[in-house]
């Protein structure tokens, strides 16, 4: 399901899906697209909404994968329910559905096993968080059955740091429940009806890497994790990074160099040019040159120029922005 504005990201969705923004060097989204494949799947339905073209070119057609991918145009928001209703006669008896604004590397083959040998009706991800308040929580049974649910609890009333990831194995007689062309969502609307009906709904508590990437912070984050799993271990040349002191979670992107600058926890993506400036704990985006300049804490979008003496922090800057000599930018979102 990958209909999503991501309001909370712009402005970098102003310009990209949120599905389709990179992770390292390719879409956050096929990461889990890698993990379904790795867990059995051969087929793959892409739910759009927004920007549905700009995500099709970014993803593809799935021969870079080894799965067919076909894309699916709701003609209206239908939820993430709805949006699988429209799919109902194209899929098997069981399948997986997954929440395509989430980062994900997990194991979908034990999900699917657990599924199978529960006889669930519905099988959720389920994840650990420190602050389960900002997500829908979970409780579970000793048999691993999902006993209730709880959207976004208050703090006092946080029976569980179990979270829903987004990332479900579904029988596909649950959609008999389901109005057709209709907005209907899986967390909020069926899987209420699944508990009062007490059909089976099954707990599966992942070990790999998640994250919602839903804030600007969260996909920073998820840049500098995989940074640190992929290349934690890497050596730069001293080509690409020239007369600089690089700091881990460090990647750079193919085309890229820093030249005379301190760089500290941070990503850059493919093309850009860093020279004599202080990046920190930032994500900077394909094309973008920075000169003598500092930013802290921030995302610069694709293309930009951040000219000398200005400085970023705390800030997220749109696609194609030019920062002045000098400028000083802080806390702010940042449009083109």
């Amino acid at each position: 399901m990958v209909g999503g504005k991501g309001t909370r990201l712009r402005p970098l969705t102003n310009t990209v899906p949120k599905p389709a923004l990179p992770v390292l060097n390719k879409p956050c989204l096929k990461y889990l697209m890698e993990s379904l494949v790795e867990g059995g799947i051969k087929e793959i339905f892409l739910a759009c909404g927004y920007k549905s073209e700009i995500l099709t070119e970014a993803i593809g057609n799935g021969s870079d994968m080894g799965v067919s991918i076909e894309y699916s145009y709701e003609p209206e928001p239908l939820g993430t329910c709805g949006a699988i209703k429209l799919l109902e006669d194209r899929l098997d008896g069981h399948f997986m559905a997954a929440n395509g604004d989430v980062f994900a590397d997990i194991d979908v083959k034990g999900e699917i096993e657990r599924h199978l040998s529960s006889n669930a009706k519905a099988t959720l991800a389920l994840t650990r968080v420190k602050n389960p308040c900002e997500f829908g929580i979970v409780d579970l049974d000793e048999t691993g059955r999902v006993i209730r649910f709880l959207e976004k609890p208050k703090p006092e009333d946080a029976f569980s740091d179990l979270i829903n990831a987004g990332v479900y194995c579904l029988d596909r007689s649950i959609l008999d429940y389901a109005p057709k062309d209709a907005f209907f969502d899986l967390s909020k609307d069926m899987f209420p009806i699944l508990m009062n009906h007490e059909e089976r709904i099954q707990g599966f508590v992942i070990q790999g890497i998640w994250r919602d990437v839903g804030r600007p912070s969260d996909l920073l984050g998820v840049n500098q994790i995989m940074a640190n799993k992929i290349y934690g271990d890497f050596t730069w040349s001293e080509k690409k990074t020239v007369n600089s002191e690089i700091n881990r979670p460090f990647y750079l992107g193919e085309g890229s160099c820093v030249q005379s600058s301190k760089v500290n926890a941070s990503v850059i993506l493919n093309s850009c040019k860093v020279a004599d400036s202080r990046i920190t704990n930032s994500l900077i985006l394909n094309g973008t040159t920075i000169e003598s300049a500092q930013v802290d804490s921030s995302i610069i979008g694709n293309d930009c120029i951040i000219s000398p003496g200005s400085r970023i922090v705390n800030a997220v800057i749109a696609d194609g922005t030019i920062v002045g000599p000098g400028e000083a930018i802080e806390g702010d979102q940042v449009f083109k």
